[in-house]
């Protein structure tokens, strides 16, 4: 009677194991594919950050081709010392956006700064370590050559600074500040590494903008440079909301729940209404300011301090009228955004001729405003919404046409900052 058991067990057993048999293989084959998978997609991923970011981030790059040549006697700089013989500037997080524009934040003598240091012709150049520094030396620090006079220097100055920002009767003044920034040992006199070091900087629109609005406060200060690598402050807030949706997230997100995630992460309304005056006094200061004419190219470059004082995050997004004409000149197109400088900066397109036309379509303050709606409106006092929401309406449809910029902006600009001021000026936020 067992032995008849054991059989029938041993018959129904023997369907099942081979059954089991007959899927391991399967099973196993599909599960080594989805780790093996798993592990490739892993690693193209690890592979694509860490290839993005090794070409993005050249610190140790810049940090080489600047000491090669401070230690060769090519160029100088208030920073130098600091850099290549002290070591109390020290590069530290990595922001660059672009593998040809390296921004560090970084510590000088105990402080938080951001180095900012130009590396194009370094990565172009041959990749060893001698080739580098002396194509570098030939394409970047070529002018003035030895026997430069300082009158001829001036001159040269002055001649650059007429086609950068417009032929102004300030540029005089802009000059003894270049020199006063460039002249490291305080004797009244530029040496060729000096003046080998200013002119460098000044073919970088960013150090051209912070030298020509370095007198407005809502602007990073120069702290320092060292031949075409330069230090500013660091602005604790680069946004305005202290959480942002990660760019790879900002395609697939809608932009309501973007635009909730923000609300979630912005200052107290007050604190964003002293932020927007801020922002308006930029506007106001860069409309026919000393130097000129700028135009706004990216509202999405701007920040704030701990006190809440508006700042100006990136100068790179903002360009002079002169730029924007150079730009246009001749341009062909066949509708308006062939016209764009930048990421905004439009003309309209004389679809007749098929040639950009040299106004901008929306000036600094319409682009401004339709940022403070999003950024205001939410959680404004009741009081104040109708009145608000109807100023920046009136703000966004301004237009950039030459007979429109003078007394209407100037009217539309005060009212909106006197609205908000009247608002929070017997608060603390004041």
């Amino acid at each position: 009677m067992r032995r008849r058991r054991r059989l029938v067990q041993l018959v129904l057993f023997c369907p099942l194991a081979g059954a089991l048999q007959g899927r391991l293989p399967g099973i196993k084959v599909k599960y080594l594919f989805l780790a093996w998978l798993s592990l490739f997609v892993g690693s193209w991923v690890v592979y694509m950050h860490y290839s993005s970011y090794s070409e993005l981030c050249q610190g140790h790059v810049c940090q080489m081709i600047i000491c090669d040549q401070y230690n060769k006697g090519i160029i100088a700089g208030s920073t130098c010392k600091d850099l290549c013989e002290d070591h109390t500037l020290v590069f530290q997080q990595c922001l660059s956006s672009s593998p040809t524009h390296q921004v560090y934040s970084g510590l000088w003598k105990e402080m938080e700064v951001i180095i900012k240091c130009g590396v194009s012709e370094a990565l172009k150049a041959d990749s060893s370590p001698d080739a580098t520094p002396r194509r570098r030396d030939v394409v970047l620090f070529d002018k003035p050559t030895r026997g430069t006079s300082m009158d001829e220097f001036r001159d040269m100055l002055l001649n650059f600074l007429k086609s950068s920002l417009g032929d102004q009767p300030s540029l005089a003044a802009l000059v003894n500040k270049i020199i006063t920034v460039a002249d490291i040992s305080q004797d009244g006199k530029l040496s060729l590494a000096e003046a080998k070091s200013i002119w460098a900087l000044l073919q970088r629109n960013d150090f051209l903008l912070t030298l020509s609005l370095h007198e407005k406060e809502h602007t990073s200060k120069l702290l320092g440079h060292c031949g075409d690598l330069y230090l500013t402050e660091k602005i604790t807030y680069t946004s305005f909301y202290s959480m942002d949706v990660p760019p790879l997230l900002q395609p697939l997100l809608p932009s309501a729940i973007q635009r909730v995630i923000h609300q979630w992460f912005s200052p107290a309304w007050p604190r964003r209404a002293k932020i927007a005056i801020g922002l308006l006094e930029f506007v106001e200061e860069i409309f026919h300011g000393t130097y000129g004419n700028f135009y706004i190219c990216e509202t999405g470059n701007m920040g704030y301090n701990t006190k809440y004082d508006f700042k100006i995050v990136d100068l790179r997004k903002v360009a002079t009228e002169m730029t924007i004409r150079r730009f246009l000149k001749g341009r062909h197109c066949e509708q308006n955004i062939d016209c764009t400088y930048g990421k905004d900066c439009m003309a309209p397109c004389d679809k007749l001729m098929k040639l950009c036309k040299s106004d901008v379509v929306q000036p600094n303050l319409a682009k401004v405003c339709s940022l403070l709606q999003e950024f205001l409106l939410h959680g404004v006092p009741l009081d104040l919404r109708e009145e608000l929401e109807k100023q920046l309406k009136t703000c966004t449809t301004l237009s950039g046409l030459a007979s429109q910029m003078e007394v209407h902006h100037s009217l539309v600009l005060n009212s909106l900052k006197t609205l908000l001021w009247k608002k929070i000026s017997d608060t603390k936020y004041s």
